[in-house]
């Protein structure tokens, strides 16, 4: 995959040269969910070529984040993609493995972070696409947990985790939470259209926080005819945020 795209109305441009695999609008809505105001900063691991970062930053004044990518094609990409909009300087990429405790070092030199956001790896069917196995992006959810653990410990206190996961991942990122000491779960359904099972959802929470879980109506995507419902014209397009407050 190669070439660039506009993403948020033409807000963001992304240069997918190198991805692997084509761009999809989860680390959009992703961004979208993040509670962040001005001048915060936010953690994303697996930040790929720097999507969900590049869309926070463009929807969030003078915002920062530290994305973490294994991958350093793909990390530094994500840097170039930050420079191509003017925003290198917001920006930092760290190529290496949330598993290795250099990668926790590197982060921690940047935080306290007041919220962290990840895409993490999932794989439905049992079965990875050919690229994602080759790259070994994609696991079951027994990762999972290693990856709340990561974006949790370099929170500030009452700091928001977020994340965007398929439902089947939805019982073991709870768990993920309750073991990270992150409360307060929200679950938002991200519903492909009206009447039909949800597909993603996003589940966020808070650091340091115990009030009980909530379930919101969430978001439909899609009309009958396939085209985007007006709500996610509106965070799609426009950059407006998801309110799951």
């Amino acid at each position: 995959m190669s070439g660039p795209i506009g993403l948020l109305g033409g807000r963001v441009e992304l240069d997918q040269t190198g991805a692997g695999l084509p761009a999809t609008i989860d680390p959009v809505l992703l961004a979208a969910a993040v509670p962040a105001r001005a001048g915060e900063s936010v953690l994303e691991a697996g930040t790929g070529i720097g999507t969900a970062a590049l869309c926070l930053l463009a929807r969030v004044e003078v915002a920062r984040v530290v994305g973490l990518e294994r991958d350093r094609d793909q990390a530094e990409r994500a840097a170039a993609n930050a420079a191509l909009n003017g925003w290198g300087e917001r920006f930092a990429a760290i190529a290496a493995d949330l598993a290795d405790p250099e990668a926790g070092r590197a982060v921690a030199a940047f935080g306290p972070f007041d919220h962290a956001m990840a895409n993490p790896p999932w794989f439905e069917g049992g079965t990875t696409p050919l690229l994602a196995q080759r790259r070994s992006a994609k696991h079951g959810a027994g990762a999972l947990s290693a990856w709340i653990d990561f974006l949790a410990r370099p929170l500030a206190r009452h700091g928001s985790l977020t994340l965007v996961l398929p439902p089947s991942l939805l019982p073991a990122a709870l768990a993920g939470f309750a073991g990270a000491g992150i409360g307060a779960p929200v679950i938002f359904p991200l519903w492909p259209r009206a009447g039909a099972p949800a597909r993603r959802l996003i589940l966020a929470g808070r650091k340091g926080r115990s009030s009980p879980c909530r379930i919101l109506a969430g978001l439909v995507l899609h009309e009958a005819d396939g085209q985007f419902t007006a709500a996610a014209e509106a965070v799609l397009r426009q950059a407006e945020p998801l309110h799951l407050a």
